[in-house]
């Protein structure tokens, strides 16, 4: 009944969720955040993306192996299928980000309409992170439940609840190292803040997409010639 409606109704109760939990405690750590709930959202979408199509990325090959077993298809469709079809999803969800907007009355800036350069790099991210996992899942099933715990530690490690400003110094260049740092505060300073990042946030985005699809794409084509044999 709810259609594509649910991607914008899922956003937006996720939010109100971590909205409750962590904007008292950001309020008390003096964080400065001037929209928390817009804050929060560009963020959290963009996470939620990552986990959800390389999550669905990794099992692709997998779960279609009765197909694979009989006729000659590139394996490679299975797992960027999956992640360009929650790209989709993450595509609908943006309308939730606007709603918050509205209702928190926050400014609108001509710097919006570049956010598609951010998602296509954070795309290209997720697809070679999907096709090395879906590739490494072939030969080791477990990694399907550990993944679940790299997530989680990956979602703290990730500023989605908090600003850098609020981490240690020295904590700081190590959060750097983290690829979705940069998607999101690329696009936080394009939606929220009306400014576009420096030189150094594209290199980092642009750099990340690069390699990881590189080597992603590398390690598929090698691993792809003995699937038949474990799957």
């Amino acid at each position: 009944v709810l259609g594509v409606g649910w991607s914008v109704l899922n956003a937006l109760l996720m939010c109100l969720v971590y909205w409750a939990v962590f904007s008292s405690l950001m309020d008390m750590r003096g964080s400065g955040i001037d929209n928390f709930p817009v804050f929060l959202m560009c963020g959290q979408l963009l996470f939620n993306f990552f986990n959800e199509s390389t999550n669905m990325g990794m099992g692709s090959v997998l779960g279609n192996a009765s197909l694979i077993k009989k006729v000659y298809v590139p394996k490679f469709i299975f797992p960027i299928s999956r992640v360009v079809s929650s790209f989709v999803n993450l595509l609908f969800s943006l309308a939730a980000i606007l709603l918050v907007m509205l209702i928190t009355r926050s400014p609108f800036y001509w710097t919006i309409l570049l956010v598609w350069a951010p998602l296509l790099l954070l795309l290209a991210f997720c697809c070679g992170m999907a096709v090395l996992l879906s590739a490494l899942a072939v030969y080791f099933r477990d990694l399907q439940y550990l993944y679940g715990i790299l997530t989680m530690a990956w979602m703290y490690a990730t500023p989605l609840f908090y600003p850098v400003s609020a981490l240690p110094p020295f904590m700081v260049p190590v959060i750097k190292l983290n690829p979705l740092y940069h998607y999101i505060n690329c696009m936080r300073c394009l939606v929220m803040y009306g400014t576009v990042p420096g030189p150094n946030t594209w290199i980092a985005c642009i750099g990340s997409a690069v390699v990881m699809m590189g080597v992603g794409l590398a390690a598929f084509r090698k691993l792809q010639r003995n699937f038949i044999l474990y799957l």
